[in-house]
């Protein structure tokens, strides 16, 4: 097992699970004997998902799962009462809050019958399997452009552009180059934490990623909100209604930046409006969220393993003017893309798989304190698919948490839509559905200031302070 892969296996927690969770929902019915069908000649081509994760003296290994089970892993459920979109909420909640077995490869499918006419597949993988981005890919490997599709080959195409992938990863070269400097960032790291004059001496010694190993240590706590607080073991997953990508991105082109600039502000503006209503006294104050960054190349999309680092992104849930926020949210994501720290995560991940495990304790501690959220942006296929002859009307995704982080949003754009869905864990935030309820009207007003405005210019701050009243009085 690669050293980023045992880190993620050795973060697991009883409060986090390293799961990947999945939910899609199909508009006709689907036979179990089908799903198990395309499992065996799609999803299990992939070797390593009948391999279970044995301790040996070297650390973690994949050893081939001698009594491997395709019905332990893939299963049929059903929901109580209706069976409506608040039962399946509470089923993919109940699997996410629940540990895979550690005695089998750590992966099940639950095939939920009778949902909204069709039926809906719940998946669950862990991560030290892969990262979103491949394993998006693996799932969608299981698909189709077409119903009964005349050759049944796995899904080849690729959706992902060029200028989605981290550049980063082309100007510091191998992957391998990140490891060693993991290594020394981790050793050196860990005192720069006790002894901040240290910095000094980590830039002479030539390691371009050290500023940004100094910064990161050096950033304060994240405020403690009701967001911020002890976890506890349950989770509560939520999905919103979707957008239409085509509006999300006319939003991005009248205010000049990008889609995943215009969905996380509309994330801080939720979040702002939940924070307030808890009680929270804002003024200004920005809180912190990890967006994992994909540093692998186009061209291995679809292996495993995990190839990604994180950057720390401020949100500034402090601030009431949707347009500032949203160029606040540019500015900063602009900043980033020009940073290394994806980088100097990924080598201190690799460092972390190998490190003892009080070490490893002590830097996931360090880390998490500094973020408040997990957020992700994921860019899935923009035409309709089907998986065993029913077409996927909607999916949605969770990735986990780590050390005290109790809160992830998750970003999916498929078939000319986007979905935006949310898990918390149970203590800090009971009921998902009262943030995830509020995303579309924080989109709305960024819709309809830009509409307000014309497209003429670009909207700045005090235009959008004269058209508010206009807004409030339209809603």
């Amino acid at each position: 097992m690669s050293r980023v892969d045992t880190a993620w296996l050795r973060m697991e927690r009883s409060t986090n699970l390293m799961m990947i969770s999945a939910v899609m929902m199909f508009e006709e019915p689907m036979s179990l004997e089908r799903l198990k069908k395309v499992v065996r000649e799609r999803f299990l081509a992939y070797p390593r998902f009948r391999q279970k994760v044995v301790e040996t003296a070297m650390g973690p290994a994949w050893e081939t799962d001698a009594d491997f089970d395709i019905d332990w892993h893939v299963r049929l459920s059903a929901l109580p009462g209706r069976g409506g979109k608040r039962e399946l909420e509470r089923f993919v909640s109940q699997m996410a809050s629940t540990p895979l077995d550690q005695t089998k490869p750590l992966w099940q499918f639950h095939l939920v019958e009778r949902y909204g006419g069709g039926s809906a597949l719940v998946c669950r993988i862990h991560h030290c399997y892969a990262d979103g981005i491949a394993l998006v890919q693996v799932l969608l490997s299981m698909t189709d452009v077409e119903a009964r599709p005349a050759k049944a080959e796995p899904l080849t195409r690729r959706w992902l552009k060029k200028e989605e992938h981290a550049k980063v990863a082309q100007r510091v070269g191998a992957i391998g180059r990140y490891v060693q400097m993991g290594e020394k960032m981790l050793e050196k790291g860990m005192d720069f934490a006790r002894d901040p004059s240290l910095a000094g001496v980590l830039a002479n010694e030539g390691l371009e990623l050290a500023k940004e190993l100094a910064y990161a240590l050096a950033l304060e706590d994240d405020p403690p909100t009701v967001l911020k607080m002890p976890l506890g073991v349950s989770k509560r997953c939520a999905w919103a209604e979707p957008l239409a990508l085509s509006d999300v991105k006319a939003v991005g082109r009248a205010f000049h930046c990008t889609v995943n600039d215009v969905l996380l502000a509309s994330v801080a503006g939720a979040l702002r409006s939940y924070l307030i209503e808890r009680g929270e006294v804002l003024d200004g104050r920005n809180i912190r969220v990890t967006v994992p960054v994909n540093l692998r190349p186009l061209e291995h999309a679809r292996q495993l393993g995990n190839h990604f680092g994180l950057v720390f992104l401020e949100l500034p849930v402090g601030e009431p003017n949707p347009v500032a926020r949203l160029q606040a949210v540019a500015a900063n994501m602009r900043q980033l893309r020009k940073s290394r720290q994806a980088v100097m995560a990924f080598g201190l991940l690799a460092a972390l798989g190998m490190a003892p495990t009080a070490v490893q304790r002590l830097a996931l501690e360090l880390f998490s304190r500094k973020a408040t959220a997990v957020a992700t942006n994921v860019p899935g296929p923009q035409s309709p698919l089907y998986l065993a002859g029913c077409r996927i009307k909607d999916m949605m995704f969770w990735v986990p948490q780590t050390g005290g982080i109790g809160i992830g949003v998750s970003i999916l754009s498929y078939n000319g839509q986007v979905h935006f869905g949310l898990i918390a864990d149970a203590k800090l935030m009971p009921d998902p559905d009262s943030v995830i309820r509020r995303f579309e009207p924080e989109f709305d007003k960024l819709l309809y200031l830009a509409l307000m405005a014309g497209w003429d210019r670009e909207l700045a701050p005090e235009d959008a302070e004269a058209l508010l009243p206009a807004l409030a009085e339209e809603s």
